[in-house]
């Protein structure tokens, strides 16, 4: 709900003011409703506000609590405050204010590293200890709210956007190789702590960081739920697995009810948007503003599912919005979305979501959204495959990576190709540690822990607070998925996938928005690239910047102008757009 930043000097230096501000504007934005900075010895912090709870001034950040000695910016929201605040009181502790923000203060005086496995919510924060000089940075556990680092000599600074980091300046803009290998193998993701640029690093999620006075610090994850069948698990019935779920759910959407503002929903029409719907219906909420949007068709792909949005929305009486974006519209927006991107991201729902944001955000602030569905209860194609493999991380690969190690060597230019294949060596890494029972539940624990974190996430995020919208995702709430992680491979795998959900959605919301084909946030002008789309792509990766650059062969770079809409990846997504995105972002952040 907000943007955080700030400077740690560890040389004994003052925090840039400079800084903190040229940050702080960036990040506007994100909390257009008010802001501050705190300087203090060698540590400065800025914020900026979007007001969601406790709307007084009471709550304003940077929070600095002179008795306890510690100051502190924060984003996103914690779910449980008013329970842990309600314990913190019988504790002693004596309240200033009303929301969620001087909870994280309190909870860490009294529980220390632990307050963070008591927070249900999405959250980053930075913490600063007066009397020990500390420096504390934590993450949630699925990295919902980003946290972006740079070092800059005995300087450490920290932003909820790396574009805000590049900006103040004195960052190494140089590209990473091995995040380049994992933006051109896995759609543009790049796991932690990696990103793009090799100046600017990432605190992963289910992180907690403590810096010493002197600059070195250490990591402790404090959340990784094991994907393996409890005692008693094998004696389950479907039915009880389904009651579990839905109770679940329940208390998911139930709990990012919490707000002192409207809350509304992104409703696709497909089984999780309208799930939540029907939740928010069941659980009172009266009023609800509903939004949907379409493009037009390319190709003869359909561009919308209004059909299945209007279908919920009249069921459920919601207030509802859709919003058609004509080619042009879309055209225009491009770089705006471009611009909000944290991190290159590859993905079409990006201008959807831009787009839509912009609309929402005119009525309401708050709104649920159904990412995450798929990757807890199993709902991509990829996942049945794996039921029978005897080499998961081969399998795997074969039916997510966009290309081969051996494949990308043909494609980037000689100075840019990874000695290794550092996206083999990633899967290799997390697919086969320990904590997971079946090939199937090393997967959905590799996507749900990592490739939904820098994707489907990371882009939720940064397209609706690009416009000052807090977006919340119910099918990611801990204790869902640690259920969910339960729950055996092949009660998720039915029914074409996501069975035990779809099971549960039917005692909600209508049978016809289930038993229909999977469908995505289509744009199908950046798929089949044309026109004005080509012309745009073609003049960013002709460009002087671009071939000073010369990330890509230019034979390489012929063949996909020349036949754009032959060239897509195995997850439907179009090399050009890929190559093509990346060369722009960079651009946009003036690199």
């Amino acid at each position: 709900m907000c943007g955080i930043c700030g400077e740690v000097r560890f040389d004994g230096g003052s925090p840039s003011v400079l800084a903190l501000s040229i940050m702080g504007d960036v990040l506007a934005p994100r909390g257009p409703d008010s802001s501050g900075v705190v300087v203090r010895g060698n540590v400065g912090f800025a914020h900026r506000r979007l007001r969601i709870l406790d709307l007084s001034d009471k709550s304003q950040q940077p929070m600095v609590d002179p008795d306890l000695g510690l100051s502190l910016v924060f984003n996103g929201c914690i779910y449980n405050f008013r329970e842990l605040r309600a314990e913190l009181q019988d504790a002693g502790y004596r309240f200033f204010s009303d929301g969620d923000t001087e909870v994280i203060l309190k909870a860490w005086h009294a529980w220390g590293e632990n307050c963070v496995s008591r927070f249900s919510g999405m959250f980053a924060f930075v913490l600063h200890e007066r009397d020990s000089g500390r420096l504390v940075m934590a993450r949630d556990r699925f990295g919902i709210k980003p946290l972006y680092m740079a070092e800059t000599g005995k300087a450490l600074r920290f932003a909820s956007s790396l574009p805000a980091l590049v900006k103040a300046g004195g960052v190494d803009t140089s590209i990473d190789v091995e995040a380049l290998h994992n933006y051109m193998t896995f759609h543009a993701v790049v796991p932690p702590p990696r990103t793009i640029l090799k100046g600017v690093r990432k605190l992963p999620p289910a992180t907690i960081r403590i810096y010493g006075k002197d600059g070195r610090f250490e990591d402790r994850r404090y959340w990784d739920p094991p994907y393996r069948r409890e005692a008693g698990d094998g004696e389950m019935t479907r039915g009880v697995w389904q009651e579990l779920v839905l109770d679940a759910l329940r208390t998911a959407v139930k709990r990012r009810m919490i707000a002192d503002v409207p809350v509304g929903v992104l409703l696709s029409g497909g089984v999780d948007s309208s799930l939540i719907v029907g939740l928010l219906a069941e659980a009172g909420q009266r009023d609800l503003m509903s939004f949907s949007v379409g493009f037009e068709e390319a190709n003869g792909e359909k561009g919308d599912e209004f059909v299945y949005s209007d279908l919920i929305a009249r069921r459920f009486a919601t207030d509802h919005h859709k919003i058609f974006v004509s080619s042009g519209a879309l055209m225009e927006a491009l770089p705006g979305t471009i611009a909000a991107m944290s991190e290159p991201m590859v993905s079409y729902d990006n201008v959807g979501f831009y787009l839509l944001s912009k609309e929402v955000s005119k009525h309401v602030k708050v709104v649920q959204s159904g990412q995450g569905a798929d990757e807890v209860f199993g709902g991509y194609h990829w996942y049945p495959p794996l039921v029978e493999t005897n080499d998961v991380v081969s399998d795997y690969g074969k039916v997510f990576r966009d290309r081969s190690h051996a494949v990308l060597g043909t494609q980037l230019s000689p100075a840019w190709i990874a000695e290794k294949d550092a996206s083999g060596a990633l899967l290799e890494e997390h697919l086969l540690r320990p904590g997971a029972d079946t090939p199937v539940d090393q997967a959905l624990r590799l996507d749900s822990n990592v490739m939904l974190v820098d994707d489907p996430v990371k882009r939720v995020d940064n397209m609706t607070m690009a416009w000052g919208l807090e977006a919340r995702v119910p099918f990611l709430d801990h204790e869902l998925v640690e259920l969910a992680a339960r729950i055996p491979p092949e009660e998720k795998l039915r029914d074409g996938g996501k069975g035990i959900l779809k099971d549960v959605a039917r005692k909600v919301v209508p049978s016809e928005v289930i038993d229909r084909k999977k469908g995505y946030f289509p744009v199908p002008q950046l798929k089949y690239i044309a026109g004005p789309y080509l012309e745009m792509i073609r003049d960013s990766l002709q460009s002087q910047k671009a071939r000073e650059r010369g990330l890509f062969r230019q034979d390489y770079l012929q063949r996909l102008f020349e036949k754009p809409s032959e060239h897509i990846t195995p997850l439907r997504g179009s090399e050009l757009w890929q190559v093509g995105l990346l060369e722009m972002w960079l651009q946009s952040q003036g690199v």
